[in-house]
């Protein structure tokens, strides 16, 4: 229903506010106002909101500036932009920080609401699409996971505990369990994205049950590892970041293994094999092999 939808429209310009307020009121939204993008993040800072209807051309602190803060700390809250510059250029770098759409000035009531009502449906979507792939995950797991990250709830420090059990459980760590560990630790769904994609010991895409890691350093690549990772990649028919259709075998490519000496080297889950060729890594590979009666 309408007014379960929360909306702030930030504006620097008092007719616009009102305009706005009386229309999405009329429509039975829950509309707030606030008069420039820095009382609109103070704002936001109190209160939760469905929608921002933001302007781009504002003192201090203008739209976009304050798109920015929204997609870091806030990233769940849609935007629809108003603006009565809508160039080519304004309008493409608020699509490229993912506004869902935007409305020119002057506008009618009936384009205002034209354009919310878009945007519910877009968020509404994207939600259905986030549960079907939650889905995708056995429930039993999934009551595991809300009971050990609930153990954690409160805790100082407990975000990088927390996502090491997340992905020992799951195997990787998908923006669906991100968000689960942010609900559940009740901290900014932002912040759990920054952590996992700072340390490289996580990682959002699935990985199969051996990971090779091929170094491409300097002793390495001048040793030949570009013949053994071609090797590879033609033998499990994969690519780099990749994973094997059956999912046995994900392949990494690293800059660096810290076995200059048997170079050139690679790495299966903790095995280190070193002076690889392509005649031998055929032979490291099959052994890895499920085996078949």
């Amino acid at each position: 229903m309408s007014d379960d939808i929360k909306i702030l429209v930030v504006d620097d310009e008092p007719v616009i506010l009102k305009s706005c307020k009386r229309i999405l009121d009329a429509e039975g939204y829950k509309a707030d106002s606030a008069s420039g993008g820095r009382e609109g993040i103070i704002t936001m800072e109190k209160n939760a909101y469905d929608f921002v209807i933001t302007d781009l051309k504002m003192p201090e602190v203008d739209g976009l500036t304050l798109i920015k803060w929204l997609k870091k700390s806030r990233p769940d809250i849609g935007v629809i932009i108003i603006t009565g510059y809508p160039s080519q250029e304004t309008i493409k770098d608020a699509i490229e920080l993912g506004i869902i759409d935007y409305v020119p000035k002057p506008f009618t009531p009936a384009v205002l609401i034209d354009v919310v009502k878009r945007a519910i449906e877009w968020k509404k979507k994207k939600v259905s699409d986030e549960v079907k792939k939650e889905e995708e995950f056995p429930p039993s797991m999934i009551a595991e996971l809300d009971r050990m990250i609930k153990g954690y709830r409160n805790k100082p420090g407990s975000l990088i505990p927390v996502l090491q059990r997340v992905q020992e459980m799951v195997g990787y760590l998908p923006p669906i369990v991100q968000k689960r560990v942010s609900r559940g630790l009740n901290i900014p769904a932002a912040e759990v994205h920054s952590v996992v994609s700072f340390y490289s010991f996580f990682t959002m895409k699935p990985r199969g049950d051996h990971i090779i890691k091929v170094c491409l350093g300097t002793a390495c690549y001048v040793k030949g590892i570009e013949e053994v990772l071609s090797k590879i990649k033609k033998g499990l028919h994969i690519e780099v970041g990749g994973i094997t259709e059956d999912k046995r075998f994900s392949l990494e490519a690293v800059r660096c293994l810290g076995a200059c000496g048997l170079a050139p080297v690679l790495v299966i889950d903790h095995d280190t094999y070193g002076a690889i060729s392509p005649k031998k890594v055929t032979e490291i590979l099959d052994a890895y092999q499920p085996v078949t009666k």
